[in-house]
C-alpha cells in the first residue's frame, strides 16, 4: 500500500458498548501493518483490552496514557514494539486511567492534554517533517462513553472511525455521537471528520442483517466500508491469546475481512 502523505491520527469510537470497537481497532491497525504502513495504537479504555489483545503489559503501574495525560510524559518513551507484527506500536492503558477524568478537572485546557502529547511525537508529521521514519497511522481506542478520555481523542483527531453492529440497536445512541462530534467540531476542532464507518458482527443468513446494513448505507452512504466483518469465533479468541485475529488465525473469514477492510480504508481518504 501506497503510505499517506503525512500521519492520519483516526479516534475509533461509539458509546454504546459491544460494538467490536476494539476488536477493529487492533485489527484494522494490524492488518495495516502488514500491509507495510507504521502504525502506533493509543489505549484510551481502562480496561486496557486493546493492549491485551496486542500483547502488551498493562498491570498497574506500567508506563502507560495516563502518565502521557496527567504528568506529559513523552508518548514515544511509552509505546511498546508488539512481538508478533513488525511496525505496530501501542501505547498501552492500565486501571490508573479510570481515574485520570478526575484528576484532569481542575487542570487547564485539559480537552487538549492527548492534542499536544500527538504534536510533539517526533515521527507524527507530514512526510517532509517527519521523514521516512514517521507513524502513517494513529489509531485511537476509546472507552464506551462520552467522557473526558474520549473528548481528548476527539480533539487531538482529524478522522473518527465508527463500528456499528449489524443488529436491531444499531443506530440507537449514534444521533447522540454524532451530535458530541458536531459540538467537538465547532468549538475544539474544526477539521474533524467522520471519515469511516464500519459494519461488525455481520450474519449474512439474517435478514435483519442486512436490513441494518442497508440502513446505515442509506443515511451515511460514501462513509460506509464495502467490507463488512463477519460474527466470528477466531476474533472473540485471538485476544485470550494476546494477539489479533491477524497473527492468531490469518486465513480465518474474519481476518481476511479486517484486511480488506483495511485495504479501503487506506484507499478510501486521501491523506
Amino acid at each position: 500500500m501506497p503510505r499517506p502523505e503525512s500521519t492520519r491520527v483516526v479516534v475509533v469510537a461509539n458509546q454504546k458498548g459491544g460494538v467490536g470497537k476494539t476488536t477493529s481497532t487492533v485489527n484494522i491497525a494490524a492488518a495495516l501493518a502488514q500491509l507495510g504502513q507504521r502504525v502506533l495504537v493509543l489505549d484510551l479504555d481502562p480496561q486496557g483490552n486493546a493492549s491485551t489483545a496486542l500483547g502488551a503489559a498493562h498491570s498497574r503501574g506500567v508506563p502507560s496514557t495516563y502518565d502521557a495525560l496527567v504528568d506529559g510524559t513523552p508518548l514515544a518513551e511509552i509505546a511498546v514494539a508488539t512481538e508478533d507484527l513488525a511496525n505496530l506500536w501501542v501505547v498501552p492503558a492500565t486501571i490508573d486511567l479510570a481515574g485520570a477524568e478526575i484528576e484532569l478537572v481542575s487542570v487547564v485546557a485539559r480537552e487538549n492534554r492527548l492534542a499536544k502529547a500527538l504534536a510533539a511525537h517526533p515521527a507524527i508529521g507530514s512526510a517532509e517533517a517527519a521523514g521516512e521514519e514517521r507513524l502513517d497511522y494513529v489509531f485511537i481506542d476509546c472507552p464506551p462513553s462520552l467522557g473526558l478520555l474520549t473528548l481528548n481523542a476527539l480533539v487531538a483527531s482529524a478522522e473518527v472511525l465508527i463500528p456499528i453492529q449489524a443488529e436491531y440497536y444499531a443506530l440507537e445512541g449514534l444521533g447522540q455521537l454524532l451530535e458530541t462530534i458536531e459540538m467537538v467540531k465547532a468549538h475544539l476542532n474544526p477539521r474533524l471528520v467522520v471519515s469511516t464507518i464500519l459494519i461488525t458482527m455481520y450474519d449474512a443468513r439474517t435478514r435483519l442483517a442486512a436490513g441494518v446494513a442497508d440502513e446505515v448505507r442509506e443515511h451515511f452512504a460514501d462513509q460506509v466500508l464495502k467490507t463488512t466483518i463477519p460474527r466470528s469465533v477466531r476474533v472473540s479468541e485471538a485476544p485470550s491469546y494476546g494477539q489479533t485475529v491477524m497473527t492468531y488465525d490469518p486465513a480465518s473469514p474474519g481476518a481476511l475481512s479486517y484486511l480488506e477492510a483495511a485495504r479501503e480504508f487506506a484507499r478510501q481518504v486521501s491523506a
